[in-house]
């Protein structure tokens, strides 16, 4: 017959299976817990870039695309509406002064500038039957001027003697008024034949100068058909590297249009463009900082074109060392430009992660995490970001590219 189990043992054996129980669920959560510390992501420090915060002066500037371009270049246009007869030289030659780069057909403009020199040949003949003629009038006038004078000196002694015998009771007194009316009307017709004589002069000299400037003009005017005559003999304006050159033999070519370009390849300059919603940030004298790989160029913003294009608007910038090692011609750039400064503001390194003022997720290290952190960044050059919100003195930031993390809100440094 069985005997009934003790209170006692019952509960012992109770005691017993909780213990088993508790021991296994620790067991497991320890070995749970293992797991998920084995899973968590973690990174080495020396896969990371990372900035410390500190504080300082931010030149704030804004960032822009620059090209490299030679710092002087000529275009050469055609002065005249021809074609190309013959090519000299190609894109990439050294071309020295009046080095011939290619021929034009000159003929026709050639024919039309000896028909000009006719032409002025004639004007200069035209001009002295002019002067001849005039001269000729003028000795005509200064002639009857004499006879006139001559003939009252005579009328003047006529009168003089009728006046003597009048008073000697020889003469009559109409003979006296009849000799002193004569005398009086070759006096007027004197001062008429004069004033005559100054009008004509004046005249003549004026309708000289008048002829003799319009002769100036189209001498001034031939002169210019010269020159340009001989600008179309295409030659290099200066010592430098032929960039282009249309070398399409038999291509007609219009008046201005591009026939070459000549640049000096020993120096450069950047040509920028950026955002016109930024156009108050960009100013002629605005220091500017040009980079090329891990190179930095010192500038000034020389001019700035005040009209936007195509949502653009376009700077250039003059360098400090301008035959620096790196400067290609073409060469992609990046460009700050420099609007503000800042003094004594806490700062991090530039870097990829940063593309304007806003807020900003980082991750800043936690003894041997790294936490994520909810900042808020404001302006910038190209070496610091200002920290507005989120960051102290001492704070040590990643830097290098998260996007890969960005679920992720802590991190295990290794």
């Amino acid at each position: 017959m069985d005997r009934e189990i003790s209170k006692e043992v019952r509960r012992k054996e109770r005691r017993r299976r909780l213990l088993k129980w508790g021991a296994g669920i620790g067991i497991a959560v320890v070995l749970i817990g293992g797991a998920i510390g084995s899973m968590q992501t973690s990174l080495q420090r020396k896969e990371l870039v990372f900035s410390t915060v500190d504080k300082g002066v931010i030149e704030v500037s804004v960032s822009a695309s620059g090209k490299v371009v030679p710092a002087f270049e000529e275009i050469i246009n055609s002065p005249i509406h021809s074609r190309i007869v013959e090519v000299y030289k190609k894109g990439g030659d050294s071309v020295e002064v009046g080095t011939p780069i290619l021929k034009l057909d000159l003929l026709s403009a050639e024919t039309d500038y000896k028909k000009l020199l006719d032409e002025e040949q004639m004007k200069r003949l035209q001009l002295d039957q002019l002067r001849i003629r005039n001269r000729n009038k003028l000795s005509e006038m200064e002639m009857q001027l004499k006879v006139s004078r001559m003939e009252l000196s005579r009328k003047e002694v006529e009168l003089r003697n009728e006046r003597y015998l009048d008073s000697l009771g020889a003469g009559t007194t109409d003979k006296v008024r009849q000799v002193e009316l004569d005398y009086r009307v070759s006096l007027l017709k004197l001062k008429e034949d004069e004033q005559k004589y100054e009008n004509e002069k004046s005249l003549t000299a004026a309708d000289y100068k008048v002829r003799e400037l319009d002769l100036n003009i189209f001498r001034k005017s031939l002169a210019e058909t010269r020159r340009t005559l001989e600008e179309a003999r295409i030659r290099s304006p200066r010592k430098a590297i032929l960039t282009y050159v249309n070398n399409e033999v038999g291509a007609r070519v219009s008046q201005g249009s591009r026939v070459a370009i000549v640049s000096d390849l020993s120096r450069f300059k950047v040509a920028g463009e950026i955002a016109d919603t930024y156009a108050d940030r960009v100013a002629a004298g605005s220091k500017a900082v040009v980079k090329i790989g891990n190179d930095k160029l010192d500038g000034v913003v020389s001019d700035v074109t005040p009209l936007s294009k195509n949502g653009v608007i376009s700077f250039t910038v003059q360098l400090e060392e301008d035959n620096h090692r790196r400067l290609r011609s073409g060469l992609k750039t990046d460009v700050y430009v420099t609007n503000a400064v800042k003094d004594d503001v806490l700062r991090i390194a530039n870097a990829s992660f940063y593309v304007g003022r806003g807020a900003y997720e980082l991750f800043v290290v936690d003894g041997d995490r790294l936490v994520k952190r909810k900042v808020r960044l404001g302006d910038s050059n190209f070496e610091y970001v200002e920290a507005v919100e989120g960051l102290e003195a001492g704070d040590e930031v990643v830097v290098s590219d998260m996007t890969s993390f960005k679920e992720k809100n802590t991190l295990k440094l290794r």
